[in-house]
């Protein structure tokens, strides 16, 4: 349903979007506004319509203490690279942001189907990887590890035990020299890719910041590559060229990780609780998938997100056995 804007944003914010709305368009009449929702940041996002063109606002919410002071930073370089839609204007002190509205159409009507649909996200995340560089931000070796040790929390004791010593193995084996670090989404999951009917966006880059090449990478074979023929066409087109064993070795490595991270975020975001979590359960993508078309599980429900978490804990498990 379109509104004037003054309805959808609090009153305290109205002088910062006013601001941002006269930047943007000079004056121009915003003809509608109506809100987005299905985001997972928490930011209120608005598509307006100004001279029969659409837009999207973004405001972040209430300021968190992990929050990542250069995601506007990340997000102008994305734009300026053609990776993320067109920026019109960005306040990072404010925490808002208008650039242009992708009107999403279904990924799976992608021309060429799954496999051209694989070549297309690599030569996009390729694109962001050769763009200029993001700032750096953390490390994610130590988050991943610091997500374990909150996950160890929420699990009865030992439960995690083996999950514990997968990830020291791996972190001893892999390289982690941050000069061949490079821009990345680092959460490039379905919800933040998008399809404009002729090419792909990324979006959302609350996460963003300088990270190995192969996160990205790892994070999106998992969403979207299914099979590993279309994950070979995936990496083939990143690299030009077909992976040696030992680049093999260190994806399989590197995709691990980032099981374990999701773990940690889904479970970490499924809210507090008394209780700990005493079995590590969980269902097949198949399964899972049956559960939520009967309605036994709600997409956005904090047990689905344990669920998924457990998910991620199996796939962690079965791909550092698989090394």
């Amino acid at each position: 349903m379109s509104r004037d804007w003054r309805v959808i944003v609090q009153e305290p914010k109205h002088d910062v979007v006013l601001a941002a709305l006269q930047s943007a368009f000079d004056g121009r009449a915003i003809e509608s506004a109506e809100i987005i929702t299905g985001g997972a940041s928490g930011a209120l996002a608005i598509r307006l319509a100004v001279a029969g063109k659409p837009y999207l606002l973004r405001l972040e919410g209430p300021r968190r203490v992990m929050r990542n002071p250069h995601q506007y930073t990340c997000m102008r370089i994305a734009a300026e690279a053609g990776v993320a839609p067109a920026l019109h204007h960005v306040d990072d002190e404010a925490g808002i942001a208008i650039m242009d509205f992708v009107a999403q159409q279904p990924l799976h009507e992608y021309p060429g189907g799954s496999m051209e649909l694989m070549r297309a996200l690599s030569r996009v995340v390729g694109s962001l990887q050769d763009a200029t560089p993001f700032p750096v931000y953390g490390d994610y070796l130590v988050l991943v590890r610091r997500l374990l040790a909150h996950l160890e929390t929420r699990f009865a004791a030992g439960l995690l035990e083996a999950h514990r010593e997968g990830l020291e193995r791996l972190c001893e084996g892999i390289s982690w020299d941050i000069s061949t670090h490079v821009s990345s989404h680092n959460d490039p999951n379905p919800r933040n890719v998008l399809f404009d009917g002729k090419r792909l966006w990324l979006v959302d880059w609350e996460t963003a910041y300088r990270n190995d090449p192969y996160v990205d990478m790892a994070i999106l074979v998992d969403n979207f590559a299914p099979t590993p023929e279309l994950e070979q066409a995936f990496l083939r087109t990143w690299l030009r060229a077909r992976l040696s064993p030992e680049q093999v070795t260190r994806f399989q490595a590197i995709k691990a990780l980032t099981r374990l991270y999701y773990a940690g975020l889904l479970i970490g975001l499924s809210g507090a609780s008394a209780t700990l979590i005493t079995d590590l359960v969980a269902p097949t993508p198949h399964e899972f998938q049956a559960s939520i078309m009967r309605g036994e599980l709600s997409p956005a429900s904090a047990e689905t997100r344990v669920v998924l978490g457990k998910m991620c804990l199996a796939a962690f498990l079965a791909a550092v056995a698989a090394l």
